[in-house]
């Protein structure tokens, strides 16, 4: 039923072009809505599960295999848009497996699939040409969504050096992907509704490289930054002015502090030299006139993010 509107003829007796251009406009069309693409993927879900059990069964005639190994392509791809693995291509035939990854090459997808090989690192998203060629894609949703892929990965793997900016990143994009979710069901193909979703994850992508690279004009580095935007965070929760001079020097104290607890092995696991951390920043932030908040929280916020930093800097 759910493909009742679908021509799918392209799939099971067009040329191999066809074909592919049929396996991506059907991963397209699942994702109209979130609520389409939540169903689609339960119902192949549970058909792959039945399927596993009585595949070795003569009672299928090949049409309905075929018909079935359509739908799981499907899946596979929407799978690959949205978690960045397929993990139904194995029970496949080689030649939809193929198939699988034609039709996310053929539409310039390809690019995705490099952050899960093991050159990952070597990749800048953050590049214009890279953002550039995942804009060339044609079909609205399917881009969105590797939009969406980029933008999370980038916001996790700046969480591990600035956590407390990484957080505020990850709630503008959540903000962004439950708009997406819930936009109106007359909105779905309309165009421009879509392009802005994706400007606007694009604009996100771009505020989050200016922000890893404002440290510079600060005149601090990248750790420092982040004790500074702790420091400008709690000043903000509590509302309290601090000049930002200041604010700048604190955070260079504060790293100097941590610094010195922080060449201990497993110093983090140490309650001595936890505790000895604590008294320290307590001290620092008093000498700085650093108004009386909550300094638990203080302590908390910087043992967290020089505990994230450092393990992910090894």
């Amino acid at each position: 039923r759910m493909f009742h509107q679908f021509a799918t003829k392209p799939y099971f007796s067009g040329s191999p072009t066809e074909q592919l251009h049929c396996l991506n406009q059907a991963a397209e069309f699942v994702q109209l809505t979130d609520k389409i693409e939540k169903r689609f993927m339960a119902l192949v879900k549970r058909l792959k599960a039945a399927y596993d059990i009585c595949s070795g069964s003569d009672v299928f005639s090949q049409q309905e295999r075929d018909l079935i190994h359509f739908y799981l392509a499907v899946r596979s791809i929407v799978f690959k848009l949205t978690k960045g693995d397929a993990p139904d291509s194995a029970q496949m035939n080689a030649k939809v497996r193929q198939m699988i990854a034609d039709a996310l090459q053929s539409d310039g997808v390809e690019e995705i699939f490099k952050l899960g090989d093991e050159n990952a690192s070597q990749i800048d998203i953050f590049d214009d040409d890279y953002l550039a060629k995942i804009e060339k894609i044609k079909l609205p949703n399917t881009k969105i969504k590797l939009l969406q892929q980029l933008l999370q990965r980038a916001i996790d793997d700046f969480k591990k050096v600035n956590k407390i900016k990484g957080v505020d990143f990850s709630k503008q994009f959540q903000e962004l992907v439950t708009k997406y979710n819930q936009r109106d069901e007359q909105d779905v193909l309309v165009s421009n509704v879509l392009d802005d979703f994706a400007g606007e994850i694009v604009d996100l992508f771009h505020a989050l490289k200016e922000e890893k690279e404002s440290f510079g004009e600060m005149g601090i580095d990248f750790e420092e930054k982040s004790f500074y935007d702790i420091l400008k965070a709690l000043a903000h929760k509590y509302d309290f002015d601090y000049p930002e001079d200041k604010l700048i020097h604190l955070a260079k104290e504060v790293k100097t502090v941590v610094d010195d607890k922080a060449k201990y092995t497993d110093w983090s696991q140490r309650a001595d030299i936890k505790a000895e951390l604590k008294v320290d920043l307590i001290l620092l932030l008093g000498k700085h006139g650093y108004p009386p908040v909550d300094r638990d929280e203080v302590y908390k916020e910087i043992f967290e993010q020089a505990e994230n930093f450092k393990k992910y800097q090894k």
